[in-house]
Parts: structure tokens; C-alpha cells; sequence
């Protein structure tokens, strides 16, 4: 792997687990999972990594590695891949702290860069933002209600927290990015969060939205920035729309 620095955008592909989201295991060596991700990326001229942990080596070959590059990690239970990336994340971060700039991290099989985000007024004239995906709904629906039952029964503000903030808007942990200043401490607090609540999890959901909200909204709320020009509306799978630096379905 060539030297981290500057600026990325990452994102990561454990398989071999059941994956509660799509309802099914994904096959451990499909490039075509991440493909139009890494395409993105090297159409801006950008650098992307890719965390993962069954990618063949002539799969990665794929990948054009002046653009993307692969980092292959030991993924085991009891962690869900979608908690389980904020513990590779955190860690990462804290070693390559010096050598980044600014940061952003993605799900990867159904996001797609847009635009630069780095080169962006708006992410340049917001240098203390925390920069994140949202969607339609308030945290107020009965979907984050069931996902977050682990946490709300772990965690002791857990409720005052949702009470306080019922009305605001759903923010979607599937686009997180900003200065490592500001990332690597976010990082490692959702971290903490799976490590030490998430991993007693035996409820259906992956937490990794409760647990986003919750910290976003307690520990950052006067930092966040959501939407337009972050993102496009979520699963409105607006494929023509080009103001926005990520497309989330």
C-alpha cells in the first residue's frame, strides 16, 4: 500500500456475515459491489481506500491504484460489518493522524462521488463541520424506535436524548466525512460505543444509526452540516442531479 496523506474518501466491504440490511451474505470476491464507487472516484481524479476482508488479489487489480487503494482486515463476530467499521475506522485514524488532512467516510455499495467534496465553498468556508448524509424522516419514527431498543436500554441518557431531540431530522451515517481533527474523536467515540454496548446486541438491527445519531446529536450537534450540497435525497435515486458530492441511493 502507498503512503496515506491528503485528502480521502473511504469506505469498506466485510463479507461473509449475514447482512441484515439486503437480507442475504454477500459473496466474499464480487467487484462489482464496489465498482461504481471506485469509479467515482477516479473520474474526479480523487483518492479513495477500501477496508475489506476477502477481495482476491486479481480482483483488486481491478481497481486502478493510482486512485483506490485496499487495506485487508480480520473481520470475526460478534460485531455486525456495520458496527464493526467504526472500530477499523477509529483505529486507522489515530495511526495515519499526521498524514491525512480531511476525510470522508461512505457506505460503498449504494454511494457514489458526485464532486470533489475538498475543493467545495461550502465545505471550505466550514472548516469546524462535521459533514453528513440525512434522510426524510425525523428521529421520531417508528424504525429508529425498534433499531435503537439495544441502546436505549444500555446507554443512560438514551431516552432524554431522544425526547430532546424527536423533531430533529434523521441524519445517515452513510456519508461522514470533514477534518481528521474533527472525524478522528467522532470515530472514536462510536467506537467506544459498539465496543462496550453494540457488542451485546441480539436485537435484529445493526445499531449503527442509533448509535450515530445519538453521538452526533450529544457530542457534535453544533457542528453538523446535512443535505444539499452534501448529499442527494436519500433513495430518491436521483442519477441526473450533479450539485451534490455524494449520490446515497
Amino acid at each position: 500500500m502507498d503512503k496515506i496523506y491528503g485528502n480521502l474518501i473511504c469506505a469498506s466491504l466485510f463479507t461473509g456475515a449475514y447482512d441484515v440490511n439486503r437480507n442475504e451474505i454477500l459473496p466474499n470476491d464480487d467487484f462489482r459491489i464496489i465498482e461504481k464507487w471506485c469509479q467515482s472516484i477516479q473520474a474526479l481524479g480523487l483518492k479513495g481506500l477500501v477496508f475489506h476482508n476477502h477481495f482476491t488479489e486479481k480482483t483488486l487489480s481491478s481497481a486502478n491504484p493510482d486512485f483506490i487503494q485496499f487495506i485487508r482486515v480480520d473481520f470475526e463476530g460478534p460485531l455486525s460489518a456495520n458496527a464493526f467499521r467504526y472500530l477499523v475506522y477509529a483505529d486507522f485514524l489515530k495511526k495515519h493522524y499526521t498524514q491525512i488532512k480531511n476525510i470522508f467516510f461512505t457506505d460503498i455499495a449504494d454511494v457514489e462521488v458526485v464532486k470533489n467534496p475538498f475543493e467545495d465553498s461550502f465545505y471550505t468556508e466550514n472548516p469546524m463541520s462535521i459533514f453528513c448524509g440525512d434522510e426524510e424522516e425525523t428521529l421520531d419514527n417508528p424504525w429508529m424506535k425498534a433499531h435503537s431498543t439495544h441502546l436505549r436500554n444500555q446507554i443512560p441518557d438514551f431516552t432524554s436524548y431522544e425526547q430532546a431531540n424527536s423533531h430533529q431530522q434523521l441524519l445517515n451515517c452513510g456519508i461522514i466525512g470533514g477534518k481528521i481533527s474533527h472525524i478522528l474523536p467522532l470515530m472514536q467515540q462510536l467506537s467506544y460505543i459498539h465496543r462496550t454496548y453494540t457488542i451485546t446486541n441480539q436485537t435484529p438491527y445493526t445499531l449503527d444509526m442509533g448509535a450515530f445519531n445519538y453521538v452526533m446529536r450529544t457530542a457534535f450537534e453544533n457542528q453538523i452540516k446535512h443535505g444539499p450540497p452534501v448529499n442527494t435525497r436519500f433513495k430518491s435515486y436521483e442519477s441526473a442531479r450533479t450539485d451534490c458530492w455524494f449520490r446515497h441511493k
